[in-house]
């Protein structure tokens, strides 16, 4: 009988053997590894990652993950190999060929192949005594004892274990380029991650409206200024120098405090030494310095000089945050 007890157990039981054959790589990182991965470093062509089955798309997520981290890398797929597809291989790229069993027909006829022109060839394998292992300049060794799968048949810990070894190069490649975030951005210009280590509060600016008062300026102007660029909030600006700001919530409590406008300017109400960032700060640091005082617009200022208004909202809407 099937009970909602059964499934939680069996699937503690695989993440727990999954974890455990995790572990167990640790014993496998050698002096193979290392010189592995300094080959991928010094090569001058790109990585070539290949496999079939299960393995191969291991072998696609692997070739994501050296793309977007500075490596090149080409997914190739063993069956595709030998009809034709070796012709995407160049003579200064290195080969990685994933297999768990490492004795498969298309292993078996690809690996010598990728090997005629004077590759290097790194097997990732869970069978060191298989015809990859045997066939490889390096050898990584993913080995598990038993798949986490009932039957032992259904690719599971094989196949995480092919995944992490993965993760292992391509962490231990950014730490040999010395890759940064902003490295990281150049390959991932879309989406929230790009924009946030990417977009700059100048960027922002280019469609915005720039509400701007004198300190003279009554405060009916600055109402209706305020209202026309709609943006909650206009700079008091004299001589291009930013001397003040005024919100709408500068504007509600002088109503709530007087009874009339009559006679008032700008330099009434307004809120001197207003907050401000430079055009070049990147939008994110603008967020986090609207966060820490509790405001929703940002005075844009380059030495000294008015630029505009940088609001909360066109942040959200950029999708950064």
């Amino acid at each position: 009988m099937i009970t909602r007890e059964n499934i939680l157990a069996t699937a503690k039981k695989t993440i727990e053997s999954e974890s455990q054959s995790i572990a167990k790589l640790i014993d496998y990182i050698d002096e193979t590894f290392a010189k592995a991965v300094e080959t991928i470093y010094n090569s001058k062509g790109r990585l070539v990652v290949t496999g079939i089955g299960k393995s191969a798309i291991i072998a696609q997520k692997m070739v994501a993950s050296f793309n977007s981290t500075g490596t090149p890398s080409l997914f190739l797929h063993a069956s595709e190999a030998i009809h034709g597809d070796l012709g995407m291989i160049q003579n200064d790229d290195v080969i990685i060929c994933i297999s768990k069993s490492g004795n498969s027909p298309e292993i078996k006829a690809l690996v010598p192949l990728l090997t005629r022109f004077g590759n290097t060839l790194i097997g990732m394998t869970g069978n060191m005594t298989s015809f990859l292992a045997k066939g490889s300049h390096y050898v990584l060794n993913t080995t598990i004892e038993t798949e986490a799968c009932p039957l032992n048949l259904a690719p599971t810990n094989s196949t995480t274990a092919q995944l992490v070894m993965g993760d292992a190069l391509v962490v231990c490649l950014m730490v040999m380029k010395d890759f940064k975030a902003e490295d990281f951005a150049v390959y991932h210009p879309g989406g929230a991650l790009g924009k946030k280590l990417l977009l700059r509060v100048t960027d922002m600016l280019e469609h915005t409206l720039k509400p701007e008062v004198t300190p003279e300026t009554s405060i009916k102007k600055a109402i209706f200024e305020i209202s026309e660029k709609r943006l909650g909030v206009t700079a008091v600006v004299e001589n291009n120098k930013v001397v003040g700001i005024i919100t709408d919530g500068d504007i509600r409590r002088m109503l709530n405090d007087r009874d009339t406008i009559a006679g008032l300017s700008a330099k009434d109400i307004m809120t001197k030494s207003p907050k401000t960032i430079k055009s070049t700060d990147m939008v994110v640091d603008a967020f986090n310095l609207m966060e820490d005082f509790s405001i929703t617009q940002l005075i844009v200022v380059d030495n000294g000089e008015y630029k505009g208004v940088l609001h909360l909202h066109d942040i959200l809407k950029e999708g950064i945050v």
